[in-house]
């Protein structure tokens, strides 16, 4: 494995801190804010900042290799070509897909600036694999005597999707399942997804993982959990959605609620004192200390 630029990063930032939060803080794509998404090193940096586990997301490679990508292609915000040029907007050909791993280590998608992320650093940086992820930061902890890290791993797919930019379900549920298997313990992980029918195939075959389901539509947490027909570990909705009433709702059904993706403290703090268990964010380095 080839860790050349994260073991480069790992040397220039500065000492953890290592902070202790009573609640699930969570660095969205690693910590999105301050480094390229779904990067090692956003990862590395999350867990200098304290986080309690790392969000991720994936996408599958023409030769089946697990990758960090938020989308199933090469997002023209944030990469560039195979040949360094610009992607241009709304331009869907890149597909992963359809590319084998090393075809996707072509593309750089950590040089161009962000405009809704001003404070990220910028560098050359391609989409790892999730085993390297994994491993790094499994490493990272030990070698700094941290907490082991949680993960909280999201299946990217849709209906339209299938075959053309992903696996079916059913396969791509079983390539997660067996890489997290081999790689680290069930009781760290929990797989999240907007697609139901990722959460569903996942609660028949493998009734030991945790699950989050994913919510950005309308409707009460009841018909949401009515529409998926069983009730997971995790309800993990946009922020604005909740109320105390909401969380204390899922709360009584046994279930966390961990809100995404929530950046500034004062949004923070107002989600914990309505007694969310866990905070999904771009900035780590924003989390309240309580």
């Amino acid at each position: 494995m080839k860790f050349h630029l994260s073991l480069l990063f790992l040397l220039l930032f500065p000492l953890a801190v290592f902070a202790q939060f009573s609640y699930d803080l969570q660095g969205h794509r690693g910590s999105r804010g301050l480094m390229p998404e779904n990067t090692i090193p956003a990862m590395i940096k999350a867990m200098d900042l304290g986080v309690t586990t790392l969000e991720m997301d994936l996408a599958v490679t023409k030769d089946k290799v697990l990758i960090l990508s938020h989308e199933p292609f090469m997002n023209p915000v944030i990469c560039l070509d195979s040949e360094g040029k610009e992607i241009p907007n709304a331009d869907r050909s890149h597909n992963i897909f359809q590319m084998d791993y090393a075809e996707v280590l072509a593309y750089d998608c950590g040089t161009k600036p962000h405009r809704g992320f001003p404070e990220q650093v910028k560098f050359h940086a391609t989409k790892p694999k999730l085993a390297d992820v994994i491993a790094v930061a499994e490493k990272y902890a030990k070698d700094r005597n941290l907490p082991a890290p949680r993960y909280n791993i999201e299946i990217k797919s849709s209906p339209e999707g299938d075959g053309i930019y992903h696996p079916t379900v059913a396969e791509f549920s079983d390539l997660v399942v067996q890489q997290i298997s081999q790689s680290v313990g069930w009781e760290r992980v929990n797989i999240q997804s907007f697609d139901f029918r990722v959460l569903q195939y996942i609660h028949e075959k493998y009734p030991d993982v945790p699950l989050a389901m994913l919510i950005e539509t309308a409707g009460t947490p009841q018909q949401q959990l009515d529409k998926l027909g069983f009730m997971p570990q995790i309800y993990s909705p946009a922020f604005g959605m909740l109320t105390k009433e909401t969380v204390d709702f899922l709360h009584q059904k046994g279930m966390k609620v961990i809100p995404w993706t929530v950046n500034t403290t004062e949004q923070m703090e107002k989600l914990l004192d309505m007694g969310v268990d866990g905070i999904i964010t771009d900035y780590p380095d924003r989390a309240p200390k309580k």
